[in-house]
């Protein structure tokens, strides 16, 4: 190690992590001839998540998947039935209504500073079934609530419990596969995160007239407790929570307490966790993933903002009921699809083109020409949907302008994600937090504007505000595949996490 008077202990930990779970990960340390480090036994070694069974890796990540699309179904399983919830709770304020759906979103701001860290510590699937159990716990709670102030403090503990998932799956994915093949798998972990929105109103749509809003939460409890079997029998697959349980149980069986796992930093849990909490705040100053995560939350607040304002525009203008404005958001759903195979189906492909036109070197860069085509994509679907509903079109043209925004929204999903995973791998699931909290934040706030921005401006130059936004994001991806390794090696920009 070099210039040793230049680095904080903390900064030489990190980086030493990062470089041993990588070595590890590969299959075995440079320290061989050191007998009490405790490795992984080879490059074959089926111990280590990589060189788990097809089948293995394809159930854990289909578990995963699931709960990744139960956790954004719940949030918006209220859209739908908000007036219904207004009118029992005697409440006319549209602003607290759209509230009700949008404060799950800040529980996900919340929840994965702290389950991120944890992660790191102790393992994903510990955090997965803990955090399963208290989702349903505040889902029955939002059940029976009885005041709207309670629903709307169970749906944020809700909030906190579903972000687990969505802030540890790209993690998991990333112990599981390899960068060569990850594009495929983040697709399948993508479609929950993708589908789940849809499905909340449609559900809800159509139960809550028949059986009343409470059903709406009801119905959540029901189908996430059922996926919480599965949950339970989920392994690790954080390399360094591995190692570690495989050195404690090797010293109690030789009685060696000499014995240090390969990937052991010298620091306590609190010590870790107290370096570890503030981490993918600290993330967000680098400026790349700052600015993806922006674009990110940018689009993602579009998402919801049709969610918070479907209802009052197909009532409005088209006279649809709750159960036909629930269905409405399928064209979100139908354009995510084809965002999943737009970015599933060349991520992988123009990675592997432009790794091997670049004399074999990988980079994250090259995960960045995907995201160029939903920069174009989602302002494109937010003109066509705002004039359309301006103009009163037939019912299917706006929803066809959401279907674009559906797909731009997942092309800058997954590719960002994939590009934080790769660049960031030993810190995926703080990257992916740090990306989570500014996103989900953004998204939680921008749909409260909704209502009064529509009011002032109508769907068609309120709409257009928000694309003109999103055309400013064009650029964007083309400044970081030329200079984005640059600027994360720049010591201007480097921030040690």
């Amino acid at each position: 190690m070099t210039e040793p008077n230049k680095k904080s202990p903390e900064s030489v930990m990190e980086s030493s992590l990062e470089t041993d779970i990588e070595r590890a990960s590969a299959g075995g340390s440079e320290k061989p001839n050191d007998v009490n480090v405790v490795d992984f036994e080879g490059p074959e070694d089926t111990a280590n998540p990589l060189n788990w069974s097809t089948k293995k890796k394809f159930l854990n990540i289909s578990v995963i998947s699931m709960m990744t699309l139960l956790s954004p179904m719940t949030s918006t399983i209220s859209s739908p039935v908000t007036s219904d919830i207004m009118k029992h709770f005697n409440s006319t304020n549209e602003t607290l209504g759209a509230f009700v759906t949008t404060v799950f979103l800040i529980g996900y701001t919340f929840g994965p500073s702290i389950i991120a860290p944890l992660s790191e510590i102790y393992g994903r699937a510990i955090l997965y079934k803990i955090c399963i159990l208290l989702f349903i716990v505040f889902n029955v709670a939002c059940a029976v609530a009885n005041s709207m102030g309670s629903l709307i403090v169970f749906r944020l503990l809700a909030g906190i419990m579903g972000s687990c998932p969505v802030t540890l799956g790209p993690g998991s994915v990333a112990d599981m596969v390899s960068a060569e093949g990850r594009a495929k798998a983040m697709s399948a972990y993508v479609i929950g995160i993708i589908l789940g929105p849809s499905i909340g109103p449609i559900c809800a749509g159509y139960l809550a007239p028949a059986k009343g809003w409470r059903w709406a939460f009801w119905l959540m409890t029901i189908v996430i407790g059922a996926v919480a079997v599965s949950v339970m029998f989920l392994p690790e697959s954080y390399s360094y929570v591995i190692l570690k349980r495989k050195t404690e149980k090797l010293r109690k069986e030789t009685g060696n307490q000499n014995l240090k796992s390969a990937l052991d930093t010298g620091k306590t849990s609190r010590q870790l966790f107290a370096f570890s909490i503030g981490r993918p705040l600290k993330m967000l100053i680098s400026p790349i993933i700052f600015l993806l995560s922006l674009y990110c939350a940018l689009v993602y607040a579009y998402l919801y903002l049709c969610f918070t304002t479907f209802p009052v525009l197909l009532a409005e203008k088209y006279g649809f009921g709750t159960g036909p404005s629930g269905l409405a958001t399928l064209g979100l759903g139908v354009g995510s699809i084809f965002g999943v195979f737009i970015s599933g189906g060349t991520s992988d492909i123009v990675s592997k083109h432009l790794t091997k036109k670049h004399g074999g070197q990988a980079k994250p860069e090259y995960r960045l020409p995907v995201l160029v085509i939903g920069s174009f994509i989602t302002p494109i679907g937010l003109f066509l949907y705002g004039w359309t509903a301006y103009y009163g079109t037939h019912w299917i043209v706006p929803i066809i302008g959401t279907a674009f925004i559906g797909a731009g929204m997942v092309v800058a999903f997954m590719a960002t994600t994939m590009y934080l995973v790769d660049a960031y791998a030993v810190y995926s699931a703080s990257a992916t937090a740090a990306n989570t909290i500014l996103r989900c934040l953004i998204g939680a706030l921008i749909p409260l504007a909704g209502p009064a921005m529509f009011a002032k401006l109508d769907y068609g130059w309120g709409n257009s505000l928000l694309g003109f936004l999103a055309v400013a994001f064009i650029p964007m991806p083309f400044v970081f595949y030329y200079y984005g390794e640059r600027i994360r090696k720049s010591k201007v920009f480097k921030v040690e996490f």
